[in-house]
C-alpha cells in the first residue's frame, strides 16, 4: 500500500496545505486501486495532482465536518460534468461508493443546494458505516471504529498488500478527529503505520476535551498500540508542529513525523 497525504490541515485549510484528505493506494496485479480517506476544504485540487478523480474506487469520511467531506460538493461537479466521461455526457451512472455517518447522503445533497438527496444518485453511491461490517475495495479492507469527537465520527483502519513485505498484510490506522478513547488504542495494535491526529497543544488546548489529541496524547496511543510509525497530522495553521512533534516524542520511542502535504509513505 502506498499513503499520499493530499491535505493535512486541521480544522480548515492552511497557506501550505488543503484540510484533511489522504489517498491510499493499493495493487492487486492486474490495476492500481485507489481509495480516498477524506475530502474535506480546498482538497480536490490538490488530489488532481496525484490521481484522476475519475480513476477513484471509493470515497471513505470519518465524519461530517466540513474540514472532512466539503469537497464532496466539487467532486460532484466533476463526475457529472466532465466532458469526457461525466454522467451528464456518457449517460451512463457513475455510482462512487462513499461510506460515511449514516446522514452523510442527506448532508452532501445540502452542502450542493440539491433537494431531494437522490439528484446525487447518479453520480455517488452512499453507504453507512457499520463497525462490525468490513468494507472490501479491490485489495484493501477498510474497517470503521467509533471515537471521541462531538458529532458522529470513526477512525478507519485499512489493510490490504504491503509494498514493502511483499506476499504479506500492512496496516494504516487513521483516527480521524479524536480525543483519547480505548477504541483508537485497541484499532491501532501492531499497525505499521497510525496516521494520527494532533490538533490541540499541551499548555494551550490540554484542558479541552472530547475533541482532539495534544501531540503527547498521540503519542501515548502510538506507545501504548506499539505502532511501528507514528505521522502526525491535522494540526491548525496556527501551531508549531515541532511543539506538536516533540510532545508526541517525549510519549513515544518509535519514529515520527508531521505530516506534510504531498507526503508519499510506503507500507
Amino acid at each position: 500500500m502506498r499513503l499520499v497525504t493530499v491535505g493535512v490541515s486541521g480544522s480548515m485549510p492552511g497557506p501550505a496545505s488543503p484540510a484533511s484528505c489522504y489517498l491510499v493506494q493499493a495493487e492487486d496485479g492486474e490495476r492500481r486501486w485507489n481509495v480516498v480517506l477524506d475530502l474535506g476544504s480546498g482538497s480536490l485540487g490538490a488530489l488532481q495532482r496525484h490521481v484522476d478523480p475519475a480513476e477513484l474506487d471509493a470515497v471513505a469520511l470519518s465524519h461530517l465536518h466540513p474540514d472532512h467531506c466539503a469537497d464532496l460538493s466539487g467532486l460532484y461537479v466533476y463526475l457529472r460534468y466532465h466532458p469526457g466521461h461525466g454522467s451528464q455526457t456518457t449517460g451512463a451512472p457513475r455510482r462512487l461508493p462513499v461510506v460515511g455517518p449514516v446522514d452523510t447522503r442527506e448532508r452532501a445533497a445540502a452542502m450542493y443546494g440539491l433537494e431531494p438527496a437522490e439528484h446525487m444518485d447518479a453520480e455517488y453511491r452512499f453507504c453507512t458505516w457499520t463497525p462490525t461490517e468490513p468494507v472490501t475495495v479491490g485489495p484493501m479492507t477498510l474497517e470503521a471504529f467509533a471515537v471521541n469527537h462531538p458529532i458522529e465520527a470513526y477512525g478507519i483502519r485499512v489493510t490490504g498488500p504491503s509494498t514493502q513485505r511483499p506476499g504479506e498484510r500492512a496496516t494504516l490506522v487513521y483516527s480521524g478527529d479524536t480525543d483519547t478513547c480505548a477504541s483508537l488504542v485497541e484499532a491501532s495494535r501492531g499497525a505499521d503505520l497510525l496516521l494520527c491526529e494532533a490538533a490541540f497543544q499541551e499548555g494551550r488546548d490540554d484542558g479541552i476535551e472530547g475533541i482532539h489529541l495534544t501531540g503527547r496524547r498521540a503519542g501515548r496511543v502510538a506507545a501504548d498500540a506499539a505502532a511501528a510509525r507514528l505521522l502526525l497530522t491535522h494540526l491548525q495553521p496556527w501551531t508549531d508542529p515541532e511543539v506538536v512533534l516533540g510532545e508526541a516524542r517525549a510519549e513515544y520511542a518509535g519514529p515520527a513525523e508531521v505530516a506534510t502535504a504531498g507526503g508519499t509513505y510506503l507500507l
